[in-house]
């Protein structure tokens, strides 16, 4: 019996190292996360948690096999390390299959376009590899490029800003696109292609000009320059400065914040599979502090983010040195799979002050909560005046509004493209030999893999009815 027990505790002890050998998924340095960085109004993510699609929210982590929906009024952006984006208009379906590490350095992400209109700015290096599917066609960019593609289950419109791309079908056959020229492929003519010579305006192509013109103002107003990483960057810099504080080196702090926040107050714990739960900030710019460095209280300044000089690791768990007698670390789930929702103390936001949201009522201890990217024209200057008084009613920057209200005219996505499709325009055609096949407008079979709805009024970013 005592051999026989024995035989059982070391098969125990072997069974359990081996569960230790065993990498985190999250821990590979093959795996890469990217930033969830905008989320207005219905945006829907599938995590790989088996629970289909639920809600998103700003921050969450996008790992390999994620999947994004935005709803009619819904709008989002995903931010990769190099500052390449893809933006999601209304009634929008993609998928992330591929975001992994090569074992030579270079990055490989895969972009799979099911419906809508998404936009896409390619910026990363020649060891990179980004690839962008949609219906049979695969686009391989190897350079950077501007593109944006309008698809429905009959037709799909790709239009090139900047760079040239070339679009390879399933038979092999490759069509080139250039600067400023639309490729047409007609998914229910055997993928038959021709080539406009122009670009047609969208209706969303402002709102998709603002991001861009913010994200490159405040990349380039940094001061600090030690991170080999661009998402989140923009945000910091709007949202809050760097300086330097005697025996800390370099730190950044929101602005804002006020007596008594911490950078815990608002967030969430959201589980994953393979690395389990993380700490997913509430705040429009908490992506970096939160995954590399530290936070430290730094007597006389508060609460403040050390970037240090590691940035080989992800962290799991925000990393706190240095906190004031009686604060509490957030502390993550023991179990379940659940999303937990932190408030520390009550929730203070910035707050239209209007109908026409014209103005603004900014708080102390908002620490940048409930403002919009680049709606403040100095949020210095501001943050300064609120920590004189407290509160601060101030205009705010009118944001690009697309041309249909919330995205949707006459039971059509907001990223339609005008009837008869691109006019005045001359054209080449090519008929590729082979039959379409793919993936047509939906998910396995019609269904998007959850219990989520398709959108009404066909294929977001479709035409109206001709």
């Amino acid at each position: 019996m005592r051999t026989r027990s024995l035989g059982i505790f070391t098969a125990l002890l072997l069974f359990l190292a081996c569960l230790l050998l065993v990498p985190s998924v999250f821990a590979d340095s093959q795996v890469r996360i990217v930033r969830l960085s905008t989320v207005d109004g219905g945006v829907l993510i599938d995590r790989n948690t088996g629970q289909g699609f639920e809600k998103a929210f700003l921050n969450l982590p996008i790992t390999q096999g994620t999947k994004l929906q935005t709803r009619l009024d819904g709008r989002a952006e995903v931010e990769f390390e190099d500052g390449s984006t893809v933006r999601l208009t209304p009634g929008s379906v993609v998928e992330f299959p591929t975001l992994s590490l090569r074992d030579a350095g270079g990055r490989a992400s895969t972009l799979v376009v099911r419906q809508g209109t998404v936009y896409l700015k390619y910026s990363g290096k020649k060891e990179d590899e980004f690839t962008l599917q949609f219906a049979r066609e695969t686009v391989r960019l190897t350079d950077n490029a501007e593109l944006r593609l309008q698809m429905d289950p009959s037709e799909a419109d790709l239009a090139v800003f900047k760079g040239a791309v070339q679009v390879e079908n399933a038979s092999g056959t490759q069509v080139a696109i250039g600067k400023k020229q639309t490729g047409v492929f007609e998914l229910t003519a055997q993928d038959r292609f021709t080539l406009a010579k122009n670009v047609e305006e969208a209706p969303f192509d402002d709102w998709n000009k603002q991001q861009e013109q913010y994200h490159d103002r405040y990349l380039a107003k940094s001061s600090y320059n030690g991170s080999p990483y661009s998402y989140g960057m923009s945000d910091l810099n709007y949202y809050g400065s760097f300086f330097k504080a005697p025996g800390y080196g370099m730190l950044w702090q929101p602005y804002f914040a006020g007596a008594g926040w911490d950078p815990f107050m608002n967030g969430s714990w959201a589980w994953y599979p393979g690395m389990g739960y993380t700490w997913v900030s509430a705040y429009p710019w908490g992506w970096m502090p939160y995954y590399y460095g530290s936070w430290l209280y730094v007597p006389s300044y508060g609460w403040a983010w050390q970037p240090g000089n590691s940035w080989a690791g992800f962290n799991r768990f925000p990393v706190v040195n240095g906190a004031p007698g009686g604060f509490i670390t957030p502390q993550a789930p023991m179990s379940g799979h659940s999303t937990l929702i932190v408030n520390r103390g009550p929730v203070v936001s910035s707050t239209f002050a209007n109908r026409n949201d014209s103005k603004m009522v900014v708080r102390s201890g908002s620490a940048g909560l409930g403002i919009p990217r680049g709606s403040l024209k100095d949020p210095g200057r501001v943050s300064q005046q609120v920590r004189e008084q407290g509160a601060v009613t101030t205009r705010v920057q009118a944001p690009a509004r697309p041309a249909t209200s919330m995205g949707v005219s006459n039971g059509q996505m907001g990223g339609a493209r005008p009837s008869g499709g691109i006019s005045g325009s001359t054209r080449s055609t090519v008929s590729p030999s082979a039959p379409r096949g793919g993936y047509g407008g939906s998910m396995g079979g019609g269904s998007m893999g959850g219990s989520v709805p398709r959108p009404s009024g066909g294929a977001g970013g479709g035409r109206p009815p001709r």
